[in-house]
Protein backbone atom coordinates (compact mmCIF):
# COMPACT_ATOMS: atom_id res chain seq x y z
CA UNK A 1 0.00 0.00 0.00
CA UNK A 2 1.51 3.20 -0.60
CA UNK A 3 1.32 6.35 1.26
CA UNK A 4 1.49 9.93 0.91
CA UNK A 5 4.94 10.40 1.93
CA UNK A 6 5.43 7.30 -1.18
CA UNK A 7 4.19 10.01 -3.41
CA UNK A 8 6.07 12.98 -2.29
CA UNK A 9 9.57 11.00 -2.12
CA UNK A 10 9.18 9.28 -6.11
CA UNK A 11 7.25 12.42 -7.44
CA UNK A 12 10.29 14.65 -5.87
CA UNK A 13 12.96 12.15 -7.46
CA UNK A 14 12.20 12.53 -11.37
CA UNK A 15 13.34 15.40 -12.87
CA UNK A 16 13.23 19.35 -11.89
CA UNK A 17 10.05 18.39 -9.80
CA UNK A 18 9.27 20.48 -7.20
CA UNK A 19 6.57 20.36 -4.26
CA UNK A 20 4.34 23.40 -4.04
CA UNK A 21 0.99 23.86 -1.65
CA UNK A 22 -2.10 24.59 -3.81
CA UNK A 23 -5.58 24.63 -2.57
CA UNK A 24 -4.55 23.35 0.79
CA UNK A 25 -3.08 20.30 -0.38
CA UNK A 26 0.48 19.35 -1.76
CA UNK A 27 0.76 19.52 -5.51
CA UNK A 28 3.88 18.23 -7.74
CA UNK A 29 5.13 20.24 -10.57
CA UNK A 30 7.59 20.51 -13.09
CA UNK A 31 9.24 22.60 -15.52
CA UNK A 32 9.66 26.36 -15.53
CA UNK A 33 5.93 27.25 -16.21
CA UNK A 34 5.55 24.70 -13.10
CA UNK A 35 2.67 22.58 -14.59
CA UNK A 36 1.37 20.08 -12.35
CA UNK A 37 1.51 16.37 -13.21
CA UNK A 38 0.40 15.12 -9.54
CA UNK A 39 -1.75 16.34 -6.18
CA UNK A 40 -2.10 14.77 -2.85
CA UNK A 41 -6.23 14.69 -2.03
CA UNK A 42 -6.57 16.65 1.51
CA UNK A 43 -7.37 13.33 2.96
CA UNK A 44 -3.82 11.94 2.25
CA UNK A 45 -5.76 8.64 0.69
CA UNK A 46 -5.83 9.57 -2.94
CA UNK A 47 -3.60 11.60 -5.38
CA UNK A 48 -4.99 13.40 -8.99
CA UNK A 49 -2.47 12.76 -11.49
CA UNK A 50 -2.81 13.48 -15.40
CA UNK A 51 -4.67 11.29 -17.53
CA UNK A 52 -6.20 12.22 -20.95
CA UNK A 53 -9.99 12.28 -21.19
CA UNK A 54 -10.73 9.93 -23.64
CA UNK A 55 -8.28 7.60 -21.88
CA UNK A 56 -10.26 7.40 -18.14
CA UNK A 57 -13.28 5.95 -18.71
CA UNK A 58 -11.65 3.12 -19.87
CA UNK A 59 -9.10 2.96 -17.06
CA UNK A 60 -11.63 3.60 -14.41
CA UNK A 61 -13.57 0.73 -15.73
CA UNK A 62 -10.65 -1.57 -16.21
CA UNK A 63 -9.58 -0.91 -12.59
CA UNK A 64 -12.54 1.08 -10.63
CA UNK A 65 -11.19 0.20 -6.85
CA UNK A 66 -7.84 2.26 -8.14
CA UNK A 67 -8.76 5.15 -10.45
CA UNK A 68 -11.67 7.48 -9.80
CA UNK A 69 -12.84 10.61 -10.61
CA UNK A 70 -15.02 13.81 -7.96
CA UNK A 71 -17.86 13.92 -9.52
CA UNK A 72 -18.38 17.77 -10.36
CA UNK A 73 -14.42 18.75 -9.89
CA UNK A 74 -12.64 16.14 -12.15
CA UNK A 75 -15.08 16.26 -15.08
CA UNK A 76 -13.54 19.15 -17.14
CA UNK A 77 -9.70 18.19 -16.69
CA UNK A 78 -7.55 15.45 -18.23
CA UNK A 79 -7.09 14.24 -14.99
CA UNK A 80 -7.92 11.06 -12.86
CA UNK A 81 -7.97 10.40 -9.32
CA UNK A 82 -5.86 7.45 -7.90
CA UNK A 83 -6.81 4.92 -4.33
CA UNK A 84 -3.26 5.29 -2.81
CA UNK A 85 -4.28 1.66 -0.99
CA UNK A 86 -4.87 0.05 -4.09
CA UNK A 87 -1.57 0.36 -5.08
CA UNK A 88 0.71 -2.98 -5.28
CA UNK A 89 3.56 -1.37 -4.64
CA UNK A 90 6.24 1.42 -5.39
CA UNK A 91 7.18 0.05 -8.75
CA UNK A 92 3.43 0.99 -9.74
CA UNK A 93 3.13 4.16 -7.72
CA UNK A 94 6.32 5.18 -9.63
CA UNK A 95 5.34 4.45 -13.51
CA UNK A 96 1.66 6.31 -13.00
CA UNK A 97 3.55 9.44 -11.31
CA UNK A 98 6.17 9.10 -14.35
CA UNK A 99 3.52 8.88 -16.91
CA UNK A 100 2.36 11.81 -15.53
CA UNK A 101 5.11 13.42 -15.38
CA UNK A 102 5.82 12.92 -18.98
CA UNK A 103 2.38 14.79 -20.01
CA UNK A 104 3.20 17.52 -17.79
CA UNK A 105 7.18 18.27 -18.74
CA UNK A 106 8.32 20.40 -21.31
CA UNK A 107 9.30 18.32 -24.40
CA UNK A 108 12.86 19.42 -24.07
CA UNK A 109 13.06 18.08 -20.70
CA UNK A 110 10.90 14.72 -21.15
CA UNK A 111 13.38 14.50 -24.24
CA UNK A 112 16.42 14.53 -22.24
CA UNK A 113 15.51 11.87 -19.56
CA UNK A 114 13.96 9.43 -21.79
CA UNK A 115 14.67 6.84 -19.15
CA UNK A 116 12.08 8.29 -16.88
CA UNK A 117 9.42 5.97 -15.72
CA UNK A 118 11.04 3.01 -17.81
CA UNK A 119 11.49 0.06 -15.01
CA UNK A 120 15.07 -1.58 -14.35
CA UNK A 121 16.25 -4.29 -15.59
CA UNK A 122 16.51 -6.51 -13.27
Amino acid sequence: MATADDVRRIALSLPEAVEKPAWGMPTFRVGAGGKIFASLDDDDLAMGVKCPQEDRAELISAEPAKFFLREGHDDGYAWVRVRLAALEDDDELRAILADSWRQAAPRRLADRHPDVGVPPEG
